[in-house]
């Protein structure tokens, strides 16, 4: 039986349109995207996210 914080996530992933593998859950309860989304996204969106198969082609460098 599913509990209702999981069928509050699985209700999330489903209103943001995510697919199986696109994501999963961090300990801390936030949603983590996979390379697999990134990939069906098609760009680096420059949040130096955890999974970025772009290498991070977006993420503004800090001069210094």
């Amino acid at each position: 039986m599913e509990s209702p914080e999981d069928a509050k996530k699985d209700e999330r992933a489903e209103r943001l349109g995510l697919d199986e593998g696109d994501f999963y859950y961090s300990e801390e309860g936030y949603i983590v995207f996979t390379a697999q989304y990134h990939l069906k996204r098609g760009y680096c969106c420059g949040n130096r996210c955890r999974h970025c198969p772009f290498g991070h082609a977006a993420v503004r460098k800090v001069q210094g």
